[in-house]
């Protein structure tokens, strides 16, 4: 849980900047494709990701409004990223414009459950970090090359002169 407002942003923007690097690697052309009848879209991956930001964000204060609510996903990834940068530095804004570390321990009604604000901007980060290795293997199973977020993919072993890991 963060303690103070610039361990959040600092953190939100690294997850952004990953998030982002993943996004840059997807074929939109398949964005409809299922890899199986119980997995999700990347469509509906990429734009739940999206949705989740201002969703929450409006739930714990740092939107007046759902900004993504009832809207569409963009016909290309190009325009979700846009947008999905558009929208997260939104956060990250109001987040330093309109709470100070003390908000952070603020209890509010979420989701049929208590939560600290603090506890809540933990989830958003976790939420997306959850739906992103969903994401890679959706990507992978379609036969795309993801980015090395925590640690190196399989396609970037070989700038350390190493070979892929199995």
């Amino acid at each position: 849980m963060y303690r103070k407002i610039t361990d959040f942003t600092v953190h939100w923007q690294e997850e952004v900047d990953m998030t982002m690097l993943l996004f840059q690697n997807i074929d939109f052309g398949q964005k409809s494709d299922k890899i199986n009848e119980n997995v999700r879209s990347l469509e509906r991956l990429v734009w739940h990701i999206c949705q989740t930001v201002t969703e929450l964000g409006h739930k714990i204060g740092l939107f007046e409004t759902d900004l993504m609510e009832n809207k569409d996903c963009p016909d290309t990834i190009e325009d979700v990223v846009l947008l999905y940068a558009d929208i997260t530095k939104q956060l990250k804004n109001n987040i330093s414009q309109l709470w100070s570390d003390a908000d952070l321990d603020t209890e509010i009604p979420i989701y049929g459950e208590t939560w600290t604000r603090g506890k809540a901007l933990t989830i958003l980060v976790l939420h997306q970090v959850h739906h992103r290795g969903q994401l890679t293997v959706v990507m992978r199973t379609l036969g795309m090359k993801v980015a090395g977020l925590y640690g190196p993919a399989k396609e970037d072993w070989a700038k350390f002169g190493m070979p892929a890991m199995d």
